[in-house]
């Protein structure tokens, strides 16, 4: 299973093409080779997988009753939104071009490990996402994680 934590500064080149930090391609499992899956995300950024894990994703998703107008709507909606890019030899992949403007990247990018999933943010954005009192951190925190 992948494990990615921590945020990276990354810089994408003229060509739409992103470097991935050394601690993330580390971190990729081997069962997923060179292939990686990027998708839109639910907030303005991307969301990059190792294959592996998007399969269990797709098979959810994949397997919704078509005859169900939310259900098609939902499939729709993902898979419309989804890529499968390759690792070159030195570790950049390809962002497609709707993509990039989806997510509103440029030249630099902010990398967020999400544990089995990886962030893509324009760095602006992802500022714009973040939470930036203590106090609601906290609550959110005792929410969710306190049993």
């Amino acid at each position: 299973m992948a494990f990615f934590t921590s945020e990276y500064e990354c810089k994408i080149d003229a060509k739409g093409r992103m470097m991935l930090p050394s601690k993330i391609k580390a971190n990729l499992p081997e069962t997923s080779g060179n292939e990686l899956v990027v998708r839109r995300g639910f907030e303005p950024c991307l969301i990059l997988y190792p294959m592996v894990e998007f399969k269990k994703i797709y098979s959810k998703i994949a397997g919704l009753n078509e005859f169900n107008e939310e259900y098609r709507k939902l499939q729709r909606n993902f898979f419309r939104g989804s890529a499968t890019v390759e690792l070159d030899g030195t570790g950049r992949f390809l962002i497609p071009k709707l993509m990039m403007g989806y997510a509103q990247l440029e030249k630099d990018a902010v990398i967020v490990g999400m544990g089995n999933k990886v962030e893509i943010w324009s760095p602006k954005l992802y500022e714009e996402h973040l939470i930036s009192d203590p106090g609601e951190f906290s609550q959110l925190a005792q929410k969710y994680l306190d049993d």
